[in-house]
């Protein structure tokens, strides 16, 4: 049987530099979903490190 409240979701707003659970401000403002409250509290960290990953992703993919 379906869940008919499911879990919205754990959300960092950029704008608010806050957690927030659900949508609750615009999506061009949130960074998320996120499973739990203490994953996104460290949304930003999260956000910078799939940064660096990439960046070197593309330096390695540029030196092939």
């Amino acid at each position: 049987m379906a869940d008919n409240n499911p879990d919205p979701g754990w959300y960092f707003c950029t704008k608010h530099n806050t957690v927030e659970h659900g949508e609750v401000c615009p999506a061009i403002d949130r960074l998320g979903p996120y499973p739990d409250r203490a994953t996104a509290e460290r949304a930003l960290d999260i956000a910078k490190q799939r940064t660096e990953a990439w960046d070197k992703s593309e330096r390695d993919w540029d030196e092939s």
